[in-house]
């Protein structure tokens, strides 16, 4: 309650005298509403400077390099993306990418690398490489027709190396002299960069990897050419261009991913044994700290099972150090961490919640425990023996920074402010720490702190002052509610609401907000989007709850979902619709219900599962077809669907398509590449032959994200639009 209090003081005394009227056209326009959020912030080696990428006020999607002084807190721009950048327009390799990495309609620089002599930078910019070094100089490294992509400093900074062409250089910093590693690359083969899968779905954005001492390289070699071609019709306002697509649809085979350790000029090549059987996952690559063995995360097709290999860089023979196994699946995250005495952390769910575990000669020792997870392991300081990590320990709305010892272990010690959702990234050592937090009352800061968790100076305070480009709204903006409700088994599930001030007597209309999916959680204490604030301005109570099969709540919660997705979370979501309707200030006849890609899906199957529960749907770019999403994420969940096509059958939006009766509007980007269009037109397609009635709109030329000023307030404007006409004004 105390943080409430000290919330409503907080934003009493940033608002202006004159409150201005929040407008869709204003939350999309710039600068963001959210404050200077930085993007990719990065302490130098010797700790001295923080690297961001900053966007602009007058352009949100345009981002620069800044550094700031640890100690003074003073800024410069060290690269302005205008003055260096050429202005060609991205390669569709990158557009790809930045697609994969959530960052699609981002502009300037996107990427970053320190080297680590703490001496140079080096910055991709419109398909070409440029180092720039700390006084502001800026040299360019390529000039050519192709993209190069996935560039690295190696790790004692002699080196870059990027992918060309499908194939791996490496340039020599001193001279600008270049070497191609591979030389046959080329369309399926590739050589250096991470497959789609990796990209996608399992957090590895790399494809090759340097030793420490630079004397070995591990590459990936992709070979995709048993994988499915798919053509992608990318549907745009000036026409329509059509793209072959290697995408692996689920139950269809995936990209055959061998691994080669070399020197640095290419000699030396040996294959990395990676088993009989070529159909598993690379999942992660890692070097030893003396650079001894390579550390190989291998994957199991069905994904029950990962096996840590050693690798022998000078023969690439290996051997499996231990397993991980489960009766559903085996997570992949990125909690491994080698230590200089042999021994390494891992995390595990093996004790029913994600925690922490060291490695050491075979044995096993719980560096953490209980009814609550960890969410990343952020370092570990060898020297004093602490092991750093975000997690929920006592406060399942919140995220906080923690340390245990790592020789004997006890209860973690928080080390940030209660009432916040806190991440973390530190430097190598673990010595310094970047932390990222927000609250329902303050947007996202970012500040440098010490071991000890002390802020140590802000690098992005973001205060809420009347400066704030929010500042204008504050009058307005209120502050979000939480409290649980039991699912059928007697789980808790946890909800957030945001309210309008409420007359007494009076019932309001319901947007309730649903993602639902494995991979995404809303309630929580953090920040909450000027949308829903705008919704609440316009009278709307907006609610989010999250199902049985969302994160951080143990394995039994995730595992609610396997091989039945579109059951419990629907159920659960019902259960959020039957406490609102039962609240005297809910009008049960005005529930909206909104979601985009799993949240579409969720839509689209809450629709059918209970009709009349809602009195309209907004679908946006929703999964209606799981045959027709990739191999890992869908794989995970509902199994092989050419070995068990059962739950595919179950999970699909098709089949009870004539259930959906109350108004839906369905939304989709023509050129979605992930959630591919042919999701919506299956759907619409059953939707007319069944007299179905329904709305759509469609974003020609958009991806699975709808980007651009314009594009998204007309987005929204469309939702408001539909809503205003099937809840607020029907009887």
């Amino acid at each position: 309650m105390r943080n409430i209090f000290l919330a409503a003081a907080v934003l009493a005394a940033a608002s202006p005298a004159a409150a201005e009227e929040l407008t869709l056209e204003r939350i999309f326009d710039s600068p963001s509403l959210e404050g200077s959020v930085p993007r990719l912030p990065r302490l130098s080696p010797d700790g001295e400077l923080v690297t961001l990428l900053r966007n602009r006020a007058e352009d949100r999607e345009r981002y620069d390099l800044w550094a700031i002084d640890a100690s003074t807190g003073e800024a410069r721009m060290l690269v302005d993306s205008l003055k260096i950048g050429t202005g060609a327009e991205v390669s569709e390799e990158e557009k790809i990418r930045r697609e994969r990495a959530r960052i699609a309609g981002t502009k300037g620089i996107v990427a970053y690398e320190w080297s680590p002599d703490g001496e140079i930078i080096l910055v991709p910019l419109d398909g070409d490489l440029y180092l720039a070094s700390l006084d502001g100089n800026v040299r360019r490294l390529t000039e050519t027709k192709a993209t190069e992509l996935d560039a690295q400093v190696s790790e004692t900074g002699r080196y870059l190396s990027f992918v060309r062409d499908h194939n791996l250089y490496v340039m020599d910093v001193s001279t600008g002299k270049e070497r191609a590693l591979t030389t046959d690359g080329a369309a399926p083969i590739s050589w250096g960069s991470a497959e789609f899968v990796a990209l996608e779905e399992m957090g590895r954005d790399e494809g090759h990897w340097w030793s420490p001492d630079d004397r070995h390289i591990a590459v990936a070699r992709v070979d995709e050419s048993g994988v499915e071609v798919v053509t992608r019709a990318a549907i745009g306002a000036d026409g329509t261009r059509l793209y072959e697509q290697r995408y692996p649809v689920a139950g269809t085979a995936n990209a055959v991913v061998d691994l080669y350790i070399m020197a640095p000029h290419g000699s030396g090549k040996v294959k990395v044994d990676l088993g009989t059987n070529p159909d598993i996952y690379v999942a992660r690559v890692d070097w030893t700290p003396d650079g001894s063995a390579l550390l190989v995360q291998r994957q199991s097709r069905d994904q029950k099972r990962i096996d840590l290999l050693r690798v022998n860089p000078e023969t690439g023979q290996s051997k499996v150090l231990f397993s991980e196994t489960s009766d559903t699946w085996v997570a992949v995250d990125d909690d491994m961490k080698p230590l200089k005495d042999g021994s390494l952390i891992w995390s595990s769910n093996r004790s029913g919640f994600n925690h922490l575990y060291r490695w050491k000669d075979g044995e096993w020792t719980s560096l953490t425990q209980g009814e609550w997870a960890v969410a990343e392991l952020d370092g570990v300081d060898e020297e004093t023996g602490h092991v750093y990590f975000t997690g929920n320990l006592g406060a399942p709305l919140e995220q906080h920074l923690y340390w245990v010892d790592l020789d004997n272990p006890g209860r973690p010690v928080r080390l940030t402010e209660t009432g916040w959702w806190n991440r973390a990234e530190m430097d190598d050592e673990a010595r310094r720490a970047l932390i990222y937090r927000s609250s329902p009352a303050q947007p996202s800061q970012v500040y440098l702190a010490g071991p000890s968790g002390k802020r140590l100076a802000w690098i992005e305070e973001n205060r809420l002052d009347p400066s704030h480009p929010y500042a204008p709204y504050l009058d307005s903006h209120v502050l979000p509610t939480f409290g649980t409700i039991k699912a059928a088994d007697g789980t808790d599930l946890y909800y957030e609401v945001l309210s309008p001030p409420r007359e007494p007597g009076k019932r309001y209309p319901v947007f309730v907000q649903v993602y639902g999916g494995p991979t995404g959680r809303q309630a929580t204490r953090g920040w909450t989007s000027p949308l829903h604030q705008y919704l609440v301005d316009k009278g709307w109570i907006v609610f989010s709850i999250d199902n049985r099969g969302t994160p951080d709540r143990g394995k039994a919660f995730a595992d609610a979902l396997y091989l039945k997705l579109g059951s419990v979370e629907v159920e659960d979501q019902l259960a959020g619709v039957d406490w609102l309707n039962k609240q005297p200030f809910v009008d049960p006849g005005k529930i909206a219900v909104y979601g985009w890609s799993y949240g579409g899906y969720m839509v689209a199957k809450l629709l059918e599962a209970a009709p009349g529960a809602f009195a309209a749907g907004v679908a946006g770019a929703p999964v209606t077809q799981w045959e027709l999403y990739d191999t890992h994420y869908t794989e995970r969940y509902l199994g092989n669907p050419s070995i068990d096509p059962a739950p595919y059958t179950a999970a699909s939006v098709l089949p009870d398509s004539a259930s959906i009766a109350d108004p839906l509007l369905i939304i989709h980007g023509m050129a979605d590449d992930n959630v591919v269009f042919e999701n919506s037109t299956a759907l619409i397609a059953k939707l007319q032959a069944e007299g179905r009635p329904f709305e759509m709109m469609v974003y020609p030329g958009a991806t699975h994200a709808v980007t651009g000023e314009g594009r998204q307030t007309h987005v929204w404007k469309t939702i408001e639009r539909f809503l205003d006409r099937s809840v607020k004004a029907a009887p």
